[in-house]
């Protein structure tokens, strides 16, 4: 579902911009327990308006979570791999890291 609002007449000519750019797309759908959800958020998947790729991500939503959390977490997150650091990859990174060690345990224990 896509919701236009005229902002202008709402808040006030002093709350628009003449230009922004959107650099993140939120889509919210329901959750389907049958479909298969990137819970690391590895992979961007991108969209496409007025000719522009931007970034988009697909949050499934069940009743009573709190949406403007859900929301400013993945703009958190975002801003955060603009800025260079991505979190995702370093939680992979530390996981595969401590398999490895481990793995490297059990050998020398044989």
């Amino acid at each position: 579902m896509l919701v236009i609002i005229d902002v202008k007449t709402l808040y006030g000519v002093s709350s628009v911009k003449e230009t922004q750019n959107i650099d993140l797309v939120i889509k919210l759908e329901d959750w389907d327990k049958d479909k298969e959800y990137d819970r690391l958020g590895l992979e961007e998947e991108y969209t496409e308006y007025l000719g522009n790729k931007v970034v988009c991500h697909r949050i499934p939503i069940r009743p009573g979570r709190n949406l403007a959390v859900i929301c400013e977490s993945a703009a958190v997150n975002h801003r955060q791999k603009a800025m260079g650091y991505n979190a995702a990859q370093e939680l992979y990174n530390r996981v595969q890291n401590s398999l490895a060690r481990r793995r490297s345990e059990d050998d020398d224990d044989e």
